[in-house]
């Protein structure tokens, strides 16, 4: 049925806030190195996690293996999103002043405004919203042990634990490559800043991310980019209050400043996937609207084995996505990927 457009309102978009902090590389190399299954997609190599994890101390050890049974990396996390921390003290002596209902109110997870009130009653030891809390994030594959988890734990014990880890981490690992760190982040801080006078909010998130298509949420009013490297080239997705996050990889031009002729990883990675005879008329054919996997087999007469492992490609450098069970185009991306050529070499 035709819809009969009576109003000239234009759809509203999200607002961009950025920022960045040697605090967040704490706590997501934390999470990385506690992450095992996902060590091997790892920009830095599996050897450097594991020759990492041997060569701490056995007091940090004991708590990593605390942070890979009960997943608190996402509680530091959800720490951090309270204020900007000036400094590791600064976060200690918040965590240390909060109450026990204040720190397992701010370490559960936020799934929505309608279910609040199950955070604040599960941060009180509540059984039925901790059930409820568990029951609505059933298909995320730990928030329901972790929901659990901190509903039921002793929060002296729990502070005692984020405040040792987090110190440990930084002073064991981080503290000997800060200053560089450092200068990465602000590198792609200022980076992105800079875009963001030059392009729309959608654009920019695709182009910090390397592809991730984000549209408005009714109730996302903020994206927040967060640039990390020690998750590269990973991109790690949110929800707080009012707000999407992303922590973002940091770019190749941010790690290698000097050298001006380095290419960004996802602009290699995207012409690359582009280089191919067969995913070029893939593309095309998506161009033209998007299409099942049955159907992109029986126009291009190729296996279907063949067909799903050039899409596979195609989706990894984020050209193109699944939606509704077929396969389509990432919406601009083309029109973004050639501004993307021109500040390559613009720069």
């Amino acid at each position: 049925m035709d819809v009969l457009q009576l109003t000239s309102r234009e759809r509203e978009s999200y607002g961009i806030q950025l920022t960045y902090s040697i605090l967040w590389e704490c706590a997501l190399g934390i999470a990385a190195i506690t992450n095992i299954r996902l060590l091997d997609t790892l920009e830095k190599p599996k050897e450097y996690w594991i020759q990492t994890r041997e060569s701490v101390s056995a007091e940090l050890s004991e708590e990593l293996e605390y942070v890979e049974q009960n997943n608190t990396w996402k509680a530091l996390l959800q720490i951090l999103h309270q204020q900007e921390f000036s400094s590791l003290d600064a976060f200690q002596q918040y965590v240390q002043h909060l109450t026990d209902i204040e720190l397992k109110f701010i370490c559960l997870p936020f799934v929505g405004n309608q279910h609040q009130a199950d955070r604040e009653q599960a941060a009180q030891g509540e059984k039925k919203a901790i059930k409820e809390l568990m029951r609505i994030t059933n298909n995320n594959p730990f928030f329901p042990a972790y929901i659990e988890f901190i509903s039921s734990c002793e929060a002296e014990s729990l502070k005692k634990h984020l405040i040792k880890v987090m110190n440990s981490w930084y002073q064991e690992i981080v503290r000997k490559s800060e200053q560089e760190t450092k200068v990465i982040l602000e590198k792609d801080y200022q980076s992105k800043k800079e875009k963001q006078q030059k392009v729309s909010s959608e654009e920019l998130v695709q182009w910090a991310t390397g592809g991730v298509t984000y549209t408005p949420e009714p109730s996302v009013h903020t994206v927040l980019l967060i640039p990390q490297y020690i998750y590269r080239p990973w991109n790690i997705e949110a929800d707080i209050e009012g707000t999407k996050v992303f922590y973002y990889p940091v770019s190749n031009e941010s790690v290698s400043p000097s050298d001006r002729y380095m290419p960004d990883y996802f602009l290699v990675q995207k012409y690359k996937a582009l280089g191919d005879e067969v995913r070029l008329k893939m593309v095309k054919m998506l161009f033209e609207h998007p299409r099942t996997l049955q159907d992109m087999t029986e126009k291009l007469d190729i296996g279907k084995s063949t067909i799903h492992h050039h899409l596979k490609i195609l989706r990894a450098a984020k050209l193109v996505e699944i939606i509704d069970s077929k396969y389509c185009l990432k919406n601009n991306v083309f029109t973004l990927l050639a501004k993307e050529f021109d500040w390559y070499l613009e720069k």
